[in-house]
């Protein structure tokens, strides 16, 4: 476990969403391997159990030594919904957080 960092990143939600009724901000999180960058488990805020899970699956087993555009473009592409904004701002400010590590 001595190799596992958790991160999070943080983002405002649009007005109007289930979620934000509950959070003001949505919030992704992983826990990555320290030496490779690999993000081995992702979570996140939104409303429903589907849309963490599919966030999940869409961001486990992608190496942020090679960036983050990636992500960001699994999300703009396969994630249709109001929080899509949100998510990719919240995987922004996550890298930041890892390239501080």
């Amino acid at each position: 476990m001595d190799n596992v960092v958790f991160i999070a990143g943080h983002a405002r939600l649009p007005e109007g969403m289930a979620a934000q009724s509950m959070f003001q901000t949505l919030t992704v999180t992983v826990e990555i391997d320290r030496e490779y960058g690999v993000i081995l488990e992702s979570s996140c805020t939104l409303a429903t159990a589907h849309g963490r899970e599919f966030i999940n699956r869409l961001l486990k087993g992608y190496s942020l030594r090679n960036g983050i555009e990636k992500p960001i473009n699994l999300i703009e592409h396969n994630y249709s919904g109001k929080a899509k904004n949100a998510i990719i701002s919240a995987l922004k400010d996550l890298y930041k957080q890892y390239k501080n590590l």
